[in-house]
């Protein structure tokens, strides 16, 4: 008797929940609802006047505890401004090994780098998880986070507390 007594507890719950609603997404057919704070690829920005934004100065290179980013750069004229600046040659990026922490882009000090929202389309190569310059690029038409990477360091640094205004010293009347 004690042998089926599980079995009749496990059919009594299964029973009683076929009724019920269920409370899991259909994750193919449902669009998932994401965080705000969401971010999931990599983008490479232009200025407003066409210019490429990264300057080439590889602090992303460094600051990457995984070492996934590799940046070569070069000092060479630009072709909307004429002046000669520092540009990235190559900018390569492999998702495969990154942890997301977003370090990179705060420490560009030109925002050239933003994470954007937008999930990636699963991979089915290793080549489809290895971000090239030009990739990075085509990114950039994306819906990426606000470019706060110097700016959120800055707004998140813990100065202070601003002392309140004295007030004027009422004067000894006669």
């Amino acid at each position: 008797m004690s042998l089926y007594m599980p079995l009749w507890d496990a059919l009594r719950t299964t029973i009683r929940n076929l009724g019920r609603k269920p409370i899991t997404a259909m994750h193919p057919f449902e669009p998932r609802t994401r965080a705000p704070r969401y971010r999931q690829t990599f983008a490479l920005l232009h200025e407003e006047n066409g210019d490429e934004a990264c300057i080439g100065c590889k602090k992303c290179e460094k600051v990457c505890p995984s070492e996934v980013i590799v940046v070569n750069a070069a000092k060479r004229e630009s072709t909307v401004t004429g002046k000669k600046r520092g540009f990235a040659d190559d900018f390569t990026l492999d998702l495969q090994a990154c942890i997301v922490c977003e370090l990179c882009v705060q420490v560009c000090p030109v925002d050239a780098i933003v994470m954007c929202r937008v999930p990636n389309e699963p991979g089915f190569v290793r080549e489809d998880l290895f971000l090239t310059m030009k990739r990075l690029y085509a990114n950039e038409t994306l819906p990426h986070a606000p470019a706060i990477g110097s700016t959120m360091i800055a707004s998140h640094a813990q100065g202070p507390a601003a002392a309140p205004a004295a007030s004027p010293a009422p004067e000894p009347s006669a």
